[in-house]
This record gives structure tokens, sequence and C-alpha cells, in this order.
């Protein structure tokens, strides 16, 4: 590790450093703030993407596939986990390290194999921006250019601070994934029956949904 790393390591652990438990004044503060990237990391799953692919499995199979968000979560967990430790402890970036150990052409690869990924997923999200204010009546091909200029001027424009505040602030949206869990009146007993009880069925689709799942949660 390098000097510079090491010592913005340490400046961070001394500026969030606070007694265990102390969930109230500066050290809930500080709690907050390291919570921030991880939420903001955790709600990107939830879009237009994440929440098409939900609702075809939902409508498509019911309850059968609850069991599969457990295993995911953690599968989650870890993978943000490894890549944060990763960028803390070298602090490279992904294809700087794969460069490092397998070489250019694994690099350009993976690379290529990401940037396909991630074009799909930003067409998606437009896609959905577009889907979502057209119940507004707002026709596509002003939504559309609107949203990618607000998103450009956030990227070239806005501080790290700005937009991590502007993104916390998106992520209260998803509070109402809770409001909307009660309002559908479910069958709470086969909610708990289906999270913890896994169903497998062999036929194409399923399988194809299943994968679906699994790469909308555990995105790019």
């Amino acid at each position: 590790m390098s000097d510079t790393t090491a010592s913005r390591l340490e400046r961070w652990r001394e500026r969030f450093r606070t007694r265990p438990g102390r969930l109230v004044g500066p050290g809930a503060l500080a709690y907050l703030a390291m919570l921030g990237p991880g939420l903001i990391a955790a709600n990107a799953g939830n879009d237009a993407g994440g929440v098409t692919t939900y609702s075809v499995v939902g409508a498509k199979y019911g309850y059968s596939l609850l069991w599969v968000l457990l295993p995911m979560t953690i599968s989650m967990a870890v993978v943000q986990e490894m890549a944060a430790r990763m960028g803390a402890v070298t602090g490279k970036g992904l294809s700087d390290l794969i460069r490092e150990q397998f070489g250019v052409r694994w690099t350009a690869f993976a690379m290529l194999v990401i940037l396909i990924a991630n074009a799909g997923t930003v067409i998606a999200e437009f896609a959905g921006i577009a889907a979502a204010l057209g119940l507004f009546q707002i026709p596509r091909w002003v939504a559309t250019p609107i949203a990618a200029g607000v998103v450009l001027f956030l990227v070239t424009r806005g501080s790290y601070r700005r937009v991590e505040r502007i993104f916390l602030a998106l992520t209260t949206v998803f509070l109402a994934y809770v409001g909307a869990a009660f309002l559908a009146h479910p069958d709470w007993g086969e909610v708990a029956r289906a999270t913890v009880v896994p169903t497998w069925q062999w036929d194409p689709e399923f399988l194809f949904v299943f994968v679906a799942h699994v790469g909308t949660t555990i995105a790019p």
C-alpha cells in the first residue's frame, strides 16, 4: 500500500472513530456517514431492470421465488465487501487489479463484458424513466433527453459530496416498498414459508427468470 493510500485510510479511521454502541450525538452521525455509500450501492439495484424483473417473477411465480432473496442478499453483501476491501487496501480500480494479475488481454475482455452489461443497464434505466414519466403524460422523447441532461450535469459538474447527498435523498423513495408490501395484503404465512422453503422447476422459462433474478441483484 502506498504512503498516500495509508494516510488517507488513517484519516478516515480517525474521522469516523467513535465509541461502540453510541446511538445518539456525533457517534450516530459517524455511523450514518459510513452507511451512506452502502445505502447508495444497495439501492442502485432497485433500478428499472430490477423492478421489471421482480414484477415479472411475482406475476408469473407468485411467492415461490422469495427464497432466492436470502442467498442473493448474502452474495451481494459479499461481492460489495470484496470490492470495497480491494479498493481500500490497494487504492486501485478493478481494471488495474485485473491487469496486474492476469495481463492486458484478460483486462480488455473483462472491460468489454462490463461495457456491454453496463450499456444494457443504462438503456434499461432510460426506458424505465420514459415509462415512469409516461404515467404523467410526459412523452418519452421529452423525458429521456431531460433525464440524460440531468445525469450529464451531475457527472460533469457535481461534486462528490453533492451527488452523494442527492443519491441518499433518492434512497428514501424506496421506503415506499414497505408500505406497498402491507397495502398488497399478502398471505404472510405463505410469504414466510416461501422465504425459507426453496422450490425449483426445470423448465427453461423458470431457469431464465431465475438467472435474470440473480443478474439484476448482483449487477456490474
